[in-house]
């Protein structure tokens, strides 16, 4: 229940318009920087407004503007002969941000996908059998947790939203949410058997490169979102404690991934990977958001796998992306006659090295498609130091920064990292080429860089 008189309090001018046959007076509203001007008529035995931010107690609105770009008219009054009561002093009265939780989350739908859940590295006995719906899988030993979904059919928008605390991992990780196609050998195959059981490529100085590209019978996991864990969040907050310093309690990354969900889906399975060799680990908890827009247009998405890069099963052997220093990424695919509209996401981040690896130096990526470059950039992220406080863990340094501070090839630790969108509109269907080249830095003695990268396909069936 809301007050009448805890209302914010308008300006009433000497302004008048005639709507509906009815004199109406000019009232301001300054809400939330924005400019709201009223058209409120007293002439009436009815009293109220088409928004509750704004309800005089004297008149009934006709007319609203906000910023004086968006207009509200009212075409008619009409009395619809009922008799509407409500039992008010029956019901259970909830303070105004309850009710505004309440009102917010009955717009769109969240799907529970992990609560909580563990991600470590130790033994696990893997079951053969991973059939079932909503049923948390772990594989790899414990990098990955994994779980199939029912999603919904209508259409819409889709966000992942994945919450992480340390559980005792003290170091910044790369984090991957991903999915697995259901086609031919996938990933889950290597899950359940071994990474013998994916194809592989292998590079100039031949080491073999296991699940990294498509092919004919094979599709990697397509990744949806790539986040990078913080230092230590939660887990080590009462370990370092600094005045001027509040830790965060964990962290939240949300991402769209509506693009990435084709239409024709009505269940899939989301896995998430962290990278670690820490028995406490980390926890995470993950929801896929739907928020309904039936106005959009009756279009099937469309979505291929192309490479990917990221370790996922880094804990079980799985090499990292290292063949760019002495190699190039190469593949063929395949555009059906039915797809058009096409784009490719584009994932990148660097690691790896010391002070001159390709984490902390700025390397140049190319993409070639059909001998034309279609994408040049360095990818960089200097804005890591907004992270400070989820790294509460983070080493610090004599000249006053953090490791947590240094920026980073694309990535920051805490943060999301969102891909690059590289428009194909002209890309015919049939056969073509694609080559991804990187600026991969030397080794230096034990240590090597390394760049996870992943793309992926979209476009529209016709």
């Amino acid at each position: 229940m809301t007050p009448f008189d805890s209302l914010i309090k308008p300006e009433i001018t000497n302004m008048k318009d005639t709507i509906l046959g009815y004199i109406c007076t000019k009232y301001n509203y300054d809400l939330f920087s924005n400019r709201i001007e009223v058209w409120v008529t007293n002439s009436t035995t009815f009293k109220g407004c088409p928004s509750i931010s704004f309800v005089p107690t004297d008149g009934l609105v006709l007319k609203y503007v906000q910023n004086g770009n968006r207009t509200i008219v009212a075409k008619k009054i009409e009395d619809t002969k009922e008799n509407t009561s409500y039992d008010v002093e029956n019901q259970n009265i909830v303070d105004n941000p309850t009710f505004l939780a309440a009102q917010i989350n009955s717009r769109y739908t969240t799907i529970p996908i992990f609560q909580k859940e563990q991600i470590n590295f130790e033994k696990i006995t893997i079951s053969n059998q991973t059939d079932s719906i909503n049923k948390t899988y772990r594989f790899s030993n414990g990098n990955i947790i994994l779980k199939k979904i029912n999603i919904p059919k209508e259409k819409g928008n889709y966000f992942l939203k994945l919450r992480e605390w340390s559980n005792g991992d003290a170091y910044d990780r790369v984090g991957s949410v991903f999915t697995i196609p259901n086609k031919g050998t996938s990933m889950m195959d290597a899950f359940k058997n071994g990474l013998d059981k994916l194809p592989f490529i292998v590079d100039n100085n031949s080491e073999k490169y296991q699940g990294v590209i498509a092919n004919e019978n094979y599709v990697p996991a397509m990744e949806l979102m790539r986040f990078f864990t913080p230092f230590g969040v939660s887990h080590f907050n009462n370990k370092r404690i600094i005045a001027g310093y509040q830790w965060s309690d964990s962290v939240i990354y949300k991402q769209d991934v509506t693009d990435l969900i084709t239409s024709d889906e009505s269940e899939m399975w989301i896995g998430v990977f962290i990278g670690n060799y820490d028995k406490g680990g980390h926890k995470v908890s993950l929801d896929l958001q739907f928020y309904p827009e039936p106005e959009l247009p009756n279009t099937q998405k469309w979505a291929l796998p192309m490479f990917n890069t990221v370790n996922i099963m880094e804990a079980s052997g799985q090499n990292y992306g290292k063949l760019f220093q002495n190699d190039t990424l190469e593949m063929n695919f395949t555009i059906p006659d039915s797809v058009s509209n096409l784009e490719l996401i584009f994932t990148t981040t660097g690691h790896g090295g010391w002070e001159n690896g390709d984490e902390f130096v700025p390397k140049e990526n190319q993409i070639i498609l059909d001998n034309q470059p279609i994408f040049q950039h360095t990818p960089w992220r200097s804005d890591c130091g907004t992270y400070r406080l989820h790294n509460p863990a983070s080493g610090n340094f004599p000249n006053g920064m953090s490791s947590s501070d240094y920026s980073r090839s694309n990535w920051c630790p805490g943060a999301l990292t969102p891909p690059f969108r590289i428009p194909l509109k002209n890309l015919k269907a049939g056969n073509h080429h694609l080559k991804v080249i990187i600026d991969q830095g030397k080794n230096e003695g034990s240590s090597f860089s390394h760049w996870c990268i992943s793309g992926v396909l979209i476009g529209n069936k016709k």
